[in-house]
């Protein structure tokens, strides 16, 4: 089973790459971040003649997430579904096979301190509750997006410039820590432990090109299936020409 993820910033500016990318990759499911654009407007149409089906949790002109598959999803949800009212779409879930996936588009932050940087530690708190209420650490359980994390200074250009950055700060790596500890793995990190791996790089300063960027984009399983993760990569190639998203597409094959 090959599941990727990608914020694609935006679906109507990455239309035309998104349809260009899945039939040259293949994947089963794909999870989208930062669509952009209410349910109602998600281009299911052109989608559906490459042989997907989408699941849409969206927001006009913010947020928003979706799953791409080539087969239907089962049980999809939307949202933390706890006590707190929380207008913002961040996560969409459904299980695919037998595998539960969990797309994710957690907050920014914006700067430290800040009510947004308030709201990211908040949200990481209760996502990783929402995982202790719903499943099990021996259950298949892949968490996918843009987590807004670099979780080690391996994972950052320049780590001693960034302590004071949401993406980077201390409390938000061991939020993402917290997440991790309900028993998922970097399927990255597991096939790729060397440097210079990013997800992310802002559009200024050529810092594509340089490679100046952050790996916040992540593909987290539990043992079950981290076990059987055969390849995970980061796909550069999505991120270079014309129009890109400032993120890169992730891929990963598990053997089930």
């Amino acid at each position: 089973m090959k599941i990727a993820t990608w914020n694609v910033n935006s679906i109507r500016a990455r239309l035309d790459r998104l349809l260009a990318w899945l039939p040259e990759h293949q994947p089963d499911v794909l999870c989208l971040q930062e669509i952009k654009v209410e349910a109602s407007e998600f281009p299911t149409a052109p989608l559906a003649q490459l042989g997907y089906e989408a699941v849409v949790s969206g927001q006009r002109s913010y947020n928003g997430v979706a799953i791409l598959t080539k087969q239907p999803l089962e049980d999809v949800t939307a949202g933390l579904d706890d006590e707190h009212e929380d207008p913002q779409a961040r996560l969409i879930a459904g299980t695919y096979q037998g595998v539960r996936i969990l797309c994710t588009y957690m907050p920014n932050g914006s700067s430290v301190p800040s009510d947004k940087y308030d709201y990211k530690l908040a949200w990481m708190s209760r996502f990783r509750a929402y995982l202790d209420r719903h499943f099990k650490p021996d259950q298949k359980v892949v968490l996918l997006g843009d987590l807004n994390v670099a979780p080690q200074p391996i994972d950052v250009y320049d780590p001693e410039g960034w302590p004071n950055e949401p993406i980077f700060h201390i409390d938000a790596r061991n939020a993402l820590a917290k997440i991790a500890e309900f028993g998922l793995k970097d399927v990255v990190r597991q096939h790729h432990p060397e440097p210079g791996l990013y997800s992310y790089w802002d559009y200024r300063q050529l810092a594509f090109p340089k490679n100046k960027g952050l790996r916040i984009d992540h593909i987290l399983a539990t043992a079950p299936l981290a076990e059987r993760c055969t390849s995970a990569n980061i796909d550069r190639a999505s991120r270079k020409g014309d129009a890109p998203s400032d993120h890169a597409a992730i891929v990963a094959t598990f053997d089930i």
